[in-house]
């Protein structure tokens, strides 16, 4: 079995993260292809890989499959032992809803607050961003009121719903969103994830190697 992974630029492209993300926290191994969004040919690029034209593609022993939602959905139907949903029923059904949310909705804060991983600061909320920072928010703390007894994520153990939430957290952070108690605790699992750390890493030496100058030097940890 091969599995290769097309990505997007670390530092901006979220739905990267995911589609990544959920390929190593599921421990299989792929070939990973960067395609930069900031050159003049990018759409030809990734249109070698997808006729979608976007981030990320999903290529299975000759199946291509695109869309973060579609690829995690693929790789459970043929890697059981991938990271799935919660074993309860009712707990399932909540996770796949606020996934559904989280992959339709908060358009507000992706205009607001684009995913890059390499800054640090404000900016000013609209109201209509506010209230969707306040239903992340919202969702972060009933789920760990839930089930925080039972593990650091949303529902205890690692699941597509940590995969769809961890790029907001990353957001939060960049822009500096305080995040009230018990939805910090995501922030902070999401923040000591090695695998995240990894991917802030290569986010920090990719922008060196672009020419793209942020203002989180490289240096910087993401917890620092």
């Amino acid at each position: 079995m091969s599995l290769t992974l097309v990505i997007g630029n670390r530092n901006y492209s979220s739905w990267s993260l995911r589609a990544w993300l959920y390929l190593r926290e599921s421990g299989l191994e792929f070939e990973e292809v960067f395609v930069s969004l900031h050159t003049d040919n990018w759409r030809e690029e990734v249109a070698k890989y997808s006729p979608a034209g976007r981030v990320p593609i999903l290529i299975d022993d000759g199946t291509t499959v695109w869309d973060s939602t579609a690829i995690m959905s693929h790789l459970l139907d043929r890697y059981p032992g991938a990271v799935g949903w919660p074993a309860d029923p009712n707990e399932r059904a909540l996770a796949r809803s606020i996934s559904a949310e989280m992959h339709s909705g908060f358009l507000a804060i992706r205009e607001t607050l684009p995913q890059n991983i390499r800054i640090r600061r404000t900016t000013t909320l609209s109201d209509v961003c506010q209230t969707q920072i306040n239903r992340v928010q919202t969702i972060w703390r009933d789920c760990r009121e839930r089930c925080g007894h039972r593990g650091p994520w949303l529902f205890g153990d690692f699941s597509i719903a940590d995969v769809m939430f961890v790029p907001v957290a990353l957001r939060f952070l960049s822009y500096g969103i305080p995040v009230p108690e018990p939805a910090a605790e995501f922030m902070r699992a999401t923040l000591a994830l090695p695998s995240v750390q990894d991917w802030v890493r290569t986010a920090q030496d990719e922008g060196l190697a672009l020419g793209f100058v942020d203002n989180l030097g490289k240096g910087d940890m993401i917890l620092g």
